[in-house]
């Protein structure tokens, strides 16, 4: 489990690093927008807490969705700013086309933020050198697509299909490499199931990753 709390620890101890530089000092502005990216972090490592106790309970179909009208659009742009920075000390870039006309969500803003987190971190954790991540909506058949793509280490055929069971780990080759327990992308997948949607990966090794989820609108 312990993946999911070292994206939000890393991003706080470069903000906090920043923070510390004379020239972000002097920069009120600047130091503004460090110390709102640890308290974002530090709201997402309690929500990742809550993540982990709440998992068991999904995978029984016992947990009530906390309904609401979720801006898919909203939590992604929040996403990609807590990411940002992470991304910028790697010299990467990120591009963003949110073309879904009809992008509001019926279900649980906890959760569907964490799922849009989740494939993030992972675009930004397997990048074999300079991340290049593009997200992107669109909507088909009453649904909004979200497309997250990566240019990272990739995966094969055989282990495509099976990164959504709980535990399995995609091995590089070098054991220092695996990271995590295997719970991300499972929690994806049933948190997005439990909002009636789908969730499906395509790869290519050594060219990179995408992902998309589908949810109702």
């Amino acid at each position: 489990m312990t993946h999911e709390f070292k994206t939000p620890i890393s991003t706080i101890a470069l903000a906090s690093e920043a923070i510390a530089k004379p020239e972000v000092l002097k920069s009120r502005p600047k130091v503004l927008k460090y110390n709102s990216l640890i308290v974002d972090e530090n709201n997402r490592m309690k929500h990742q807490v809550e993540k982990i106790l709440q998992m068991a309970v999904l995978e029984e179909g016992e947990f009530e969705l906390k309904q609401t009208d979720v801006n898919m659009h909203s939590e992604i742009e929040q996403a990609l700013k807590n990411v940002s920075l992470q991304v910028e000390q790697m010299n990467g870039t990120i591009e963003c086309s949110l073309k879904a006309k009809e992008h509001i969500v019926q279900g649980d803003i906890v959760h569907l933020a964490n799922i849009i987190h989740n494939v993030l971190d992972n675009a930004v954790k397997y990048s074999s050198g300079i991340p290049a991540i593009r997200i992107e909506t669109k909507n088909m058949d009453r649904s909004i697509v979200i497309r997250i793509s990566d240019n990272g280490i990739g995966i094969s055929k055989e282990d495509a299909v099976r990164v959504f069971e709980k535990y399995y780990r995609v091995s590089t080759g070098n054991t220092c490499d695996v990271k995590g327990f295997g719970l991300g992308l499972s929690y994806v997948k049933l948190v997005t199931e439990a909002h009636n949607g789908t969730v499906s990966l395509s790869s290519i090794p050594g060219k990179g990753t995408t992902v998309e989820i589908v949810l109702p609108v």
